[in-house]
């Protein structure tokens, strides 16, 4: 397992805010809901995102550039700040999205009826000029956090730079109404964006992250993976560099100069990352994600975590919940 797939291998969308916004110009609604992590897709019509705007915690968020998006291209927000989505720069705000997807007016009156058009859609009317469909990731775990923070407030991929066949199935699904359909919506909203991020971090402009550049290592890239597949083994220096081909002395030369970061010191972030996703099931002991993760009880997992943490893990539950 890579770095990417075992990250998106912990939080997945569970019925996930899906749907189909429709509108007709002019349009604008700003979107308050703190959510991680939010894909829009132009499947009609032209689109303008502009990151910032007025948060109820955050206050003021600074505007950045609006960005364009047409028909076929793809945008991924990631959140908690808020972002405006309209027609044109500088229409009015006229609809306001709050956490639990409860829509208002800017005055605060409810919307929630009057925007329904049915399965999944939503908007001004079914026939809008402008359609967009809209995927939004409500789970803020700490393995998903760790991807988040490799990406940009806003990314776009243009329909001509990238190939991806998903966008024409789940805009045939979304206003489908049948058994397990919203656990198909799920998985197919996962596919688009394991696609968009691959796609994302090929291109030179992304930047990515020393973890992710580091997998196409032949040497480093083994070991990430094993680390990544087993991460309760008792990996040591050595075992990984065995199991590289490699002395112990090169292997953690070059793990430390491509990710950034010694093997070991990595692999107690990746477990800690999964243990705090891990720890906000509610039905998950202390004792049991320790063993999952590769500590040898509940007392030597909270001691790590509030060394590298500064919180016990009941805390981070707490918190989380």
């Amino acid at each position: 397992m890579d770095s990417l797939a075992s990250l998106l291998e912990g939080p997945r969308a569970h019925r996930a805010f899906l749907l189909r916004a429709v509108f007709d110009p002019p349009w604008c609604v700003q979107v308050r809901d703190r959510a991680p992590l939010t894909v829009l897709c132009a499947l009609r019509d032209t689109t303008w995102i502009t990151p910032g705007g007025q948060d109820q915690d955050q206050g003021q968020v600074q505007d950045q550039e609006p960005v364009r998006i047409d028909t076929g291209d793809i945008a991924v927000v990631r959140g908690p700040a808020p972002y405006r989505v309209g027609s044109g720069t500088d229409v009015p705000v006229q609809v306001v999205v709050h956490p639990g997807d409860v829509t208002t007016t800017p005055e605060g009156e409810g919307l929630c009826e009057q925007l329904d058009l049915g399965v999944r859609t939503w908007g001004s009317g079914p026939d809008g000029a402008a359609q967009l469909l809209i995927g939004t990731y409500h789970v803020d775990g700490e393995v998903s956090g760790r991807l988040l923070r490799a990406l940009p407030q806003l990314l776009v991929l243009r329909e001509a730079d990238w190939d991806c066949p998903l966008l024409p199935l789940v805009a045939e699904e979304i206003g489908k109404d049948r058994p397990g359909q919203s656990v198909v919506l799920d998985r197919l909203l996962d596919l688009l964006l394991i696609a968009v991020l691959r796609a994302w971090f090929a291109r030179p402009e992304a930047r990515a992250p020393a973890w992710y550049r580091a997998q196409a290592d032949p040497v480093v890239g083994r070991a990430l993976r094993l680390l990544h597949e087993d991460p309760a083994h008792p990996w040591t220096v050595a075992a990984l560099a065995a199991r590289a081909g490699v002395s112990r002395a090169a292997f953690a030369r070059r793990f430390a100069t491509l990710v950034g970061r010694p093997p070991m010191a990595y692999l107690t972030d990746w477990r800690l990352a999964l243990a705090a996703d891990l720890l906000r099931e509610p039905a998950a002991t202390l004792d049991a994600v320790a063993r999952r993760v590769g500590y040898g009880s509940g007392f030597a997992l909270s001691t790590a975590f509030k060394r590298e943490r500064g919180i016990s893990p009941s805390l981070h539950r707490l918190s989380a919940g």
